[in-house]
């Protein structure tokens, strides 16, 4: 049996595995893609580019962008909206070292 990280099946489990083309990932949001577009211009989301340069999305990256639709549906400036989801990751990886550090583990570095 080939190592777990090589199995092809492994990309559907890879919440960071770039699989969703810009419009799908637009439809999925049920947002255009300039919607898309802003973030990355907002430095909340980077996609990967495929070898022809189309913009690639994870799933992870989607869940942050769904993040970002609710508030500017909500009336937040995309600006805004952007820096809230970042300060909401930020606060969230911080909890998650300080239970580390309260249960006396080392804090596991943190994720890309």
């Amino acid at each position: 049996m080939p190592p777990r990280s090589t199995r092809p099946t492994d990309k559907f489990d890879d919440d960071d595995y770039p699989a969703y083309t810009m419009g799908r990932a637009a439809e999925m949001l049920g947002a255009s893609p300039a919607f898309l577009r802003a973030l990355g211009e907002n430095r909340l989301i980077t996609p990967l580019r495929s070898d022809g340069g189309h913009r690639r999305y994870s799933r992870y990256q989607l869940r942050i962008a769904a993040r970002a639709r609710e508030l500017v549906d909500q009336g937040t400036k995309i600006e805004d909206a952007c820096r809230i989801v970042i300060l909401e990751d930020q606060l969230e990886e911080a909890q998650r070292i300080n239970e580390e550090l309260r249960a006396g583990r080392a804090p596991a570095p943190p994720a890309a």
